[in-house]
């Protein structure tokens, strides 16, 4: 080609296939900050359930274009998370009662098996920090955002050394799309309602410290059992008007 067949300067040649790679790298990253950051904010309860996801402003606030924006909202839509409807947008996910009753019968046959992985790796120092944990939990008082920040902390720690391909994921997104009515839940809560929680961890590390993973199991499914069964008594937590 000579010099005066060269595309003018400020011409761009077509993006090379690293170039584009680099893009969709760039992008998912930002897609997965993005995520993780409305994920925080609906656990925490600053997007209630119901709550509009517009596209617009979650690119004005992470400073990203749409693109990643809608890869967080297909990966949360993916966790159950969001709720998206076609040509009307994305709203933060509600829950029935039966589908909360129906997450946490899976959570209460599924955690005492996760927990049966991660048992055998939970050292010294591991146990020590869920007893540590599980104090905590208990000097929080009637503190709600407390207990729920140690009791998520003091739950997923015990499952932490599990290596599994997928139990662990599905627990995690079990946990995450029960988070709204859990705070109700817990806001709700009488002093004895508080206590019984505080010993069922202080029984759970217990049973872990002596090595008994069939007592560890029992007291973590009754655990979720009763919090199922309590959250069947409050039905209005679930109105959607």
């Amino acid at each position: 080609m000579t010099a005066d067949t060269l595309p003018p300067t400020d011409e761009r040649p077509p993006h090379s296939a690293s170039e584009q790679e680099s893009g969709r790298t760039r992008d998912g990253d930002a897609g997965a900050r993005i995520a993780e950051g409305i994920r925080t904010k609906i656990i925490a309860g600053l997007y209630p359930p119901g709550t509009r996801i517009r596209q617009e402003d979650v690119a004005a606030e992470f400073g990203a274009s749409r693109v990643p924006v809608r890869e967080a909202i297909r990966q949360l839509e993916y966790e159950g998370l969001v709720t998206v409807r076609a040509n009307a947008g994305a709203w933060v996910s509600r829950l029935t009662l039966a589908e909360c009753e129906e997450v946490y019968q899976m959570r209460e046959r599924l955690e005492p098996l996760l927990l049966r992985y991660a048992a055998p790796h939970l050292d010294d120092q591991a146990l020590a920090h869920l007893g540590d944990l599980a104090q905590r939990i208990s000097a929080a008082g009637p503190d709600t955002e407390q207990f729920l920040l140690l009791d998520r902390e003091f739950h997923l720690a015990s499952y932490a050394p599990a290596q599994t391909s997928q139990l662990e994921d599905l627990v995690r997104k079990l946990w995450n799309t029960t988070a709204p009515y859990r705070r109700a839940y817990v806001s709700s809560w009488g002093n004895d309602a508080r206590r019984i929680a505080h010993e069922e961890h202080h029984l759970m590390v217990a049973a872990l410290k002596d090595g008994d993973l069939e007592e560890a199991e029992r007291v973590l499914g009754g655990h979720i059992r009763r919090t199922r069964r309590q959250l069947a008594r409050t039905p209005e937590i679930f109105d959607t008007d």
